[in-house]
């Protein structure tokens, strides 16, 4: 069982969409979409979310994510009719890159709130300027794991390698760079630039540091599943 999701927005299309989306990099979790009103407008009906909740109890817990004001309300609105509100999180992310880091790490094993962790990452872009590594202070000293590993799959770092670190790495306990920006940063990641034959280094602080830079050096030496 993985922790389910489901997206609430304006439009049934986008709902739909970005369902169907993070369907492709995550074939194992329940992704139900929410979008647009019961007569096929754009807006937010309640009824149509609280189906969705329905249908998605049952698992490791819900995670709910929304695109724009009125439908962040709508989901509240539908927790507070359940039987069991604190089975759902809701994810204050952007819609469609966190529904995607969010269902990489329902798909990775991570619980509820790994999971929303994972979609809010998805916020934490770096500075336009070259990524610096995070001040060695703030990460208790010299990192207690490390690795080297060489990108072979053709497109390099794009956003299904991204998603799939970041997703998988949101739910261990460890700080994690990647060459110097935040391994669980789907959006950092993406600004790496880095292509077939460019190399990752890998540093990771906390307890699961070892587990960090083994999974992330997997997942490169494997080529993602990609050619």
């Amino acid at each position: 069982m993985t922790v389910r999701l489901v997206v609430v927005s304006h439009s049934e299309k986008i709902a739909d969409g970005a369902a169907e989306l993070a369907a492709q990099m995550a074939p194992d979790v329940v992704i139900l979409p929410a979008g647009g009103t019961d007569d096929g407008r754009i807006g937010t009906s309640l009824e149509k979310v609280m189906a969705a909740l329905e249908q998605a109890a049952g698992g490791d817990g819900v995670v709910v994510l929304t695109d724009l004001g009125s439908a962040v309300m709508t989901a509240e609105s539908a927790v507070e009719f359940l039987p069991d509100p604190d089975s759902v999180l809701l994810a204050d992310a952007p819609l469609v890159e966190g529904l995607v880091a969010a269902a990489v790490a329902a798909q990775a094993g991570a619980d509820a709130t790994g999971v929303r962790q994972a979609a809010e990452a998805v916020r934490r872009a770096p500075a336009p300027e070259a990524p610096e590594a995070p001040a060695e202070e703030e990460l208790s000293g010299p990192p207690e794991a490390a690795g080297d590993f060489e990108l072979v799959n053709q497109a390099g770092m794009h956003a299904r390698p991204a998603a799939k670190i970041a997703g998988g790495l949101a739910g261990m306990d460890a700080e994690v760079t990647v060459n110097g920006v935040d391994g669980a940063s789907m959006t950092g990641l993406m600004t790496l630039g880095a292509g077939r034959g460019s190399v990752l280094h890998i540093e990771a602080w906390g307890p699961d540091a070892a587990k960090a830079v083994k999974y992330v050096g997997g997942l490169v030496e494997a080529g993602f599943g990609e050619p």
